[in-house]
């Protein structure tokens, strides 16, 4: 089987998930294109792919740093 990759990208309100050149959904938030690309992703793995899934990095929600 392939390969299938689900990128994770945009800012504040408007994020996709970048899947075989396309990017076709908008989500409100990066938490839920996450939940949708990790949706696809298991999908794509019952149906034996190998699965990638990237996501920016952010703040964190109390402000401290990140390690």
């Amino acid at each position: 089987m392939g390969i299938a990759k689900y990128e994770i990208f945009g800012k504040d309100g408007t994020w996709r998930i970048r899947h075989d050149g396309k990017a076709e959904n908008e989500y409100a938030s990066k938490e839920a294109a996450f939940e949708a690309a990790i949706a696809a992703a298991s999908i794509a793995l019952r149906e034996g792919h190998d699965v990638t899934v990237t996501a920016p990095s952010s703040e964190t929600t109390t402000g401290a740093a990140k390690h």
